[in-house]
């Protein structure tokens, strides 16, 4: 009997070990607190959907990671990596030369240009002799708001930041605002809402990757090389096996992935 129990004590602690090793490791992952459409969104019972929400569960899943999405306010969202608060950021960031002197990135996973929406019926183009003496709504700690800045403001036009995104889309819909600069997919959605009917895109701005980056990547903690290597490792599997491609079918009908 004796030697029985040992047996199944044996079995069970292999067993136990066995399932502990096989279970995936949590993440946490940051996503802006405020909807951003089509990208992340929570739906009417909280939960959050969305092309890029689909994108995490397709690398979590390929890296065997257990993600927890973590809401954050976006000018803190990278504060709250650094210090552990979340483990990584899925949230449409760019990958930029001054982010990269703060946090690292994974390899890109999306890229598409930046538009500029305004009223329909108002007359003018995405440049800055176009903008000039306009009114130019931006998100707060973006690309978006320093590129405008550099290019539309210099005493040319005015930018005023916001908070959210949906919050520079309503103030354009308002008419408080001439124009709103940010992703064009986003503001395609937003063109393609109800409350978007007032507007129109006026047109892509001209690149500049020093500012607008060279795609968007999952930003992760420097020196945390082993989640990167696995976050990396899987969206070029999920590239590679169609996966990426068959869930972006569900949200676009051109590749995200870009050039």
């Amino acid at each position: 009997m004796k030697h029985i129990l040992k047996t199944a004590f044996a079995a069970a602690a292999l067993a136990t070990t066995a399932f502990t090793g096989a279970m995936a490791e949590e993440v946490k992952v940051g996503v802006a607190a405020e909807p951003y459409p089509p990208f992340t969104s929570p739906d009417s019972s909280g939960k959050w959907i969305g092309w890029e929400i689909e994108f995490m569960d397709a690398i979590c899943a390929e890296a065997k990671l257990d993600c927890v999405v973590t809401p954050v306010a976006w000018d803190g969202i990278i504060p709250a990596l650094t210090s552990g608060k979340i483990d990584m950021i899925i949230g449409s960031m760019s990958i930029t030369e001054e982010r990269l002197k703060t946090i690292d990135f994974s390899d890109k996973y999306y890229n598409t240009p930046t538009g500029i929406i305004g009223a329909k019926g108002d007359d003018f183009d995405a440049t800055p002799e176009g903008l000039s003496g306009k009114i130019i709504g931006v998100q707060v700690s973006t690309i978006h708001a320093d590129y405008a800045e550099k290019y539309f403001g210099e005493g040319a036009a005015e930018i005023k930041q916001y908070q959210t995104q949906d919050e520079a889309n309503q103030d354009l819909a308002a008419g408080r605002l001439d124009a709103v600069q940010a992703d064009a997919i986003a503001l395609d959605a937003f063109l393609k809402s109800d409350a978007g009917a007032c507007c129109e895109l006026k047109g892509n701005v001209q690149d500049d990757p020093a500012i607008l980056g060279a795609g968007v990547g999952v930003g992760l903690r420097k020196g945390d090389t082993e989640l990167k290597d696995k976050v990396n490792a899987a969206i070029k599997t999920i590239r590679e096996n169609g996966t990426y491609e068959t869930f972006s079918k569900n949200w676009f009908d051109f590749d995200i992935y870009g050039g």
